[in-house]
């Protein structure tokens, strides 16, 4: 094989596993990359926008639910601007299960929030986690590999991964989607209540880029 034909290929096999993004919009995310499912959780400590320290390990016992998440993106819109995510939160609450919604988004690019900011749109959306977390440095999101808003994760009472993914099965930025999907989050969080193994564990993520550091 030449070299030419050798970087040739290596090119192609670059591009059928790039996301397609025009502008802030992206489908992202290979299905399987990352935290493994069944095995721990990776360990953070973050600081919430009441400028609180959060770490996993204060949730031991309790399911946790992980909810990367960029305001200015569509495809966040979406649910949020339904109210969907919002009932997921408020179902997620009245079963005890903590929820956080991360904001990896670093200084200068499409989604980052003040610690102001972030409760201002907490209140104005009507949402409903347990904590915003402020992760400009991408720290906890290169921890999970979160490639997408929304890119969520479940987190057993024992501190193990149980679900990673999309939030549903429609991939697009239409609200109308929303009453035809079938919502992982919601069935991972019904099976893991039941003591059973979420089915998916792991989906192909969809959304906007998590908007990174360079």
């Amino acid at each position: 094989m030449t070299l030419n034909h050798a970087a040739g290929r290596l090119l192609t096999a670059l591009m059928a596993t790039a996301a397609l993004c025009f502008g802030a919009l992206c489908m992202v995310a290979p299905a399987v990359a990352g935290p493994v499912i069944d095995k721990p959780a990776p360990a953070f400590t973050g600081t919430d926008s009441n400028g609180k320290k959060v770490s996993l390990q204060d949730f031991r016992g309790k399911t946790v639910v992980l909810e990367w998440t960029n305001h200015d993106c569509p495809f966040v819109r979406k649910h949020y601007g339904s109210g969907n995510m919002q009932a997921l939160q408020q179902e997620a609450a009245s079963d005890d299960v903590v929820w956080l919604s991360v904001v990896s988004s670093a200084p200068g690019r499409q989604g980052h929030v003040s610690a102001a900011r972030a409760n201002e749109l907490t209140a104005a959306r009507k949402a409903a986690p347990s904590a915003v977390l402020l992760d400009p440095d991408g720290t906890i999101g290169r921890a999970y590999e979160a490639t997408a808003t929304p890119h969520m994760f479940v987190i057993n009472s024992k501190g193990t991964l149980v679900y990673k993914g999309a939030i549903d099965d429609k991939p697009s930025a239409n609200p109308a989607d929303i009453e035809i999907a079938t919502n992982y989050v919601r069935a991972a969080l019904a099976a893991t209540a039941a003591g059973k193994k979420p089915k998916p564990g792991a989906t192909r993520a969809y959304g906007c880029s998590v908007k990174y550091a360079y």
